[in-house]
């Protein structure tokens, strides 16, 4: 029989408290009328003082612990086994097995954390795709980013403290995704740890290469795709040049940088259709938590076309200011490239939408899963552990499909803008 002052509970928490939940001071949970109980494990979950659960999407997974250094909300997100979220905010995103959070954060819609990446207190993020053990320290801002890099725990891409991606430009545009590491080498956890200061920054849209290290107190203004640099200041100087708002200069490098970033995110997806899914279909509400995390990178899809017709879209004007404004000598090519990426937009954006690369790589992604249907015999259904054992050549192979993609969908994108190449 419930204990009288049980009774006294709402009704969401009280189903979950009999169903096995651990709850060490239920009277301060707070559960949504809208959460489902059969998507929430009684399996080693634990719910501290202070939790707030909404949300009809809400997946919690066996050994979630939530909220015991801080008050946690946790609204429509999808939690793995073992995630743990020590306090804060999390909203729309997905955490895979072992993924975690210290107090104070903001994760807010379509992020995606894999296995074991996590961040220390006050990590505030959106739209940011971490791959596993990806690791980021206190007091940080890194909104719309994807990092890769690393193998493990113990050799593991890293955001210093007091960090900050920059993602919004004095002409109100967030077309400023960053890219660090890549989709293709990424997913095959064998590449080098990227390593950003602390006390630093990063200017997006950014693309940096596996093996770099950003020293601390360094912002980045920035590509280097290149492996295995040391990046340190960039001795810029005071300067008191007119600002015309509205007005853009040469958008080359954003723009391909924005094409490049939609394209890993493509080939992530293939990632996901072709060799995540049957990784998660012995855990618990595994296939669940498999369509949270397609359907959120659909969202960052969906995100980045949106910013990308938005910087379009600012183009007109900026070609007319750009009349008034840029020095003679570069007005010419940097007007046609405006011009020509506001007019060929939908062609653009009809190549980032069309599947191309589905087809691509075909002969290579079906020898790549043949070969690691052979690995899962005998490693099981631990994705980390199938993927670190995989050999050098099948790795190559997986990461040759994959590139293929990334190809496929930056080559077709450029094609339609022709002064881009020249």
């Amino acid at each position: 029989m419930d204990h009288p002052a049980e009774t006294m509970l709402p009704s969401p928490v009280l189903k979950l408290l009999n169903k096995g939940v651990r709850m060490p001071a239920p009277f301060s949970v707070v559960v949504g009328e809208e959460v489902d109980p059969e998507r929430i494990s009684p399996d080693g979950v634990v719910f501290y003082g202070g939790t707030m659960i909404s949300g009809a999407e809400t997946l919690i997974s066996a050994g979630v612990k939530l909220g015991c250094e801080a008050p946690v909300a946790v609204a429509d997100c999808r939690l793995g086994r073992g995630v743990e979220l020590k306090g804060g905010f999390f909203k729309s995103s997905v955490f895979l097995e072992g993924a975690g959070m210290a107090s104070g954060a903001q994760v807010r819609e379509g992020c995606l954390l894999e296995e074991e990446a996590n961040g220390g207190h006050t990590v505030g993020l959106k739209h940011t795709i971490l791959f596993p053990f990806v690791t980021l320290g206190s007091l940080i801002n890194f909104c719309d980013c994807l990092m890769a890099g690393g193998a493990s725990r113990k050799d593991h891409s890293e955001v210093g403290s007091s960090y900050v991606h920059f993602n919004y430009t004095p002409n109100q545009d967030k077309a400023t995704a960053s890219l660090l590491g890549d989709v293709p080498r990424g997913v095959m956890l064998n590449r080098p740890p990227i390593f950003l200061g602390g006390q630093g920054g990063l200017v997006g849209p950014a693309r940096i290469g596996f093996g770099t290290v950003i020293a601390a107190g360094v912002v980045r203004r920035g590509d280097c795709p290149e492996s295995g640099k040391l990046l340190r200041g960039e001795g810029m100087e005071a300067s008191g040049q007119p600002f015309h708002p509205g007005l853009y200069g040469d958008i080359r490098r954003r723009v391909t940088n924005n094409i490049i970033y939609l394209a890993n995110l493509l080939a992530l997806r293939q990632w996901y259709l072709h060799v995540r899914r049957p990784f998660f279909a012995d855990g618990e509400m595994g296939e669940a938590l498999y369509l949270g995390a397609l359907e959120t990178m659909d969202k960052a899809v969906a995100e980045r076309l949106a910013r990308f017709r938005g910087l379009a879209e600012k183009m007109e004007r900026s070609a007319k200011l750009g009349e008034r404004f840029l020095p003679e000598e570069t007005r010419g090519p940097i007007l046609l490239r405006q011009r020509e990426f506001h007019e060929r937009r939908p062609a653009l954006e009809a190549c980032l939408t069309d599947r191309r690369e589905e087809a691509a790589g075909l002969a290579e992604r079906d020898g790549f899963l043949a070969k690691l249907a052979r690995v899962r015999e005998t490693q099981g259904n631990d994705y980390i552990r199938a993927i670190r054992s995989l050999d050098r050549e099948t790795s190559a192979m997986g990461t040759q499909w994959l590139q293929q993609a990334v190809d496929a969908v930056t080559g077709g994108a450029l094609a339609q803008l022709p002064s881009f190449l020249q």
